[in-house]
């Protein structure tokens, strides 16, 4: 499974400040974000109910197990049993967190159970995250359902064992296919697929009656099945959001150096803005190709986001710039849409950015018009364009001048 799971080593607890920036933003008429009342309106976009805290401890979560309804209580042995005793060969990924097996959950594991291909993550004690984390994850998981978050289908909680059992993701992470040689090259097409599942992912969080802030959207958060849907994954972090007259709420910093916004770096406050910071980067890793903190590169370049931002706002910079992997398979006009979304996820100032919902639309509105183009015969090459039967002259390439340039290379973050 993906590198929720992944074997990077992420820093989630040491960070600097960003430079300020006195950069221009280009205005909300020429990034055509809807209003929020008509967002709120789309029938796409469900609000969930307010997440309670269920189990405050182990103790009580081992005291209560039918606690989440909607969650497999698994032994230790079944655990053994469904990773083949945690074999080396079926390792999927490690971090700070520990390691994340494949497994097999089937009627030899647990009689009766259907069978099914499971992510085991099995936390280590002497790792970065602890019981808090592993709680918070059962916790949210084990209230919210939605087409783009992983779900989880159970726990393991025997002794000092802490295990979470997750559906099987097939494809792996976004981090894996952007960054690491041995994937095919992710398209246009499928970059953009995924951007919107992870912002309604996002949204259907932001939008509770108690905000959820997910507090650590990165690439290697973002898994993908068999057909590449895109689903967000590792809660560990995640924390309710402020209510009524609150603008914010203090808590230690957190997070992944290259991703956290700005003001909850430096005041610690963190409100849903802060997410939409994070979206901002890894949009822009998916436009460029590149990592958020890459210092195998030129030091202007280390930091992605104080490197490339100022050029999102200046087409012919910004077209020498995008990943030349993806070359030909846009238009120029949508890729300029796209880097301005991108380019007010990450202001400074964090009611300069578009809120999530927000963020969907213009991501969906996008990705209309280009299907329509598509199956019009327009003049303009799109992700999977071959797919569809057409003349050569009926294409013109209007994404030409992408200037060359080696995949990225894959740096420990």
């Amino acid at each position: 499974m993906g590198t929720c799971f992944s074997s990077d080593d992420d820093e989630q607890h040491s960070f600097q400040n960003n430079p300020g920036e006195n950069q221009r933003f280009p205005s909300k008429e020429a990034l055509k974000i809807p209003s929020k009342q008509s967002i709120l309106e789309s029938p796409n976009i469900k609000s969930p109910s307010s997440v309670v805290v269920i189990t405050k401890d182990v103790k009580s979560l081992r005291q209560n197990p039918g606690s989440y309804s909607n969650l497999d209580v698994f032994t230790y042995d079944e655990m053994r049993m469904a990773t083949k005793l945690f074999r080396p060969d079926q390792v999927l990924g490690e971090g700070g967190f520990g390691v994340v097996y494949k497994g097999l959950i089937d009627d030899n594991v647990r009689s009766g159970y259907s069978k099914t291909q499971v992510a085991v993550k099995e936390l280590d004690p002497e790792g970065i995250q602890g019981d808090r984390e592993w709680l918070a994850e059962v916790n949210y998981l084990g209230q919210l359902q939605h087409p783009n978050l992983v779900k989880l289908i159970g726990y393991c909680c025997e002794e000092d064992h802490r295990l979470l059992v997750y559906e099987y993701m097939a494809s792996g992470s976004l981090e894996k296919h952007l960054f690491r040689r041995v994937c095919a090259t992710l398209t246009w097409s499928r970059r953009m697929k995924i951007a919107l599942d992870a912002a309604k992912g996002l949204a259907f969080l932001h939008d509770a009656e108690r905000p959820i802030i997910y507090r650590d959207f990165k690439t290697s958060n973002i898994l993908l099945d068999a057909d590449f849907n895109a689903k967000l994954s590792d809660f560990g972090l995640a924390k309710d959001g402020p209510m009524g007259d609150q603008t914010h709420v203090s808590t230690r910093v957190m997070g992944t150096y290259g991703y956290a916004a700005p003001e909850y770096v430096m005041t610690g406050h963190l409100t849903a803005r802060s997410d939409i910071y994070g979206f901002g980067v890894v949009l822009l890793e998916m436009l460029i190709g590149r990592r958020a903190m890459d210092k195998s590169r030129p030091s202007r370049e280390h930091n992605l986001v104080e490197w490339a931002r100022p050029l999102l706002v200046h087409n012919k910079k910004l077209v020498r710039i995008l990943d030349p992997r993806m070359e030909g398979q846009y238009s120029s006009k949508t890729a300029f849409k796209v880097a301005n979304l991108a380019y007010q996820c990450l202001s400074q100032n964090p009611k300069g950015r578009p809120i999530m919902t927000q963020v969907v639309e213009t991501l969906q509105s996008i990705q209309t018009r280009e299907e329509e183009v598509l199956f019009q015969g327009g003049s303009v090459t799109l992700f999977e364009a071959h797919d569809v039967k057409k003349k050569e002259n009926e294409v013109k390439v209007e994404g030409e001048g992408v200037g060359e340039g080696e995949a990225p290379k894959e740096t420990m973050v």
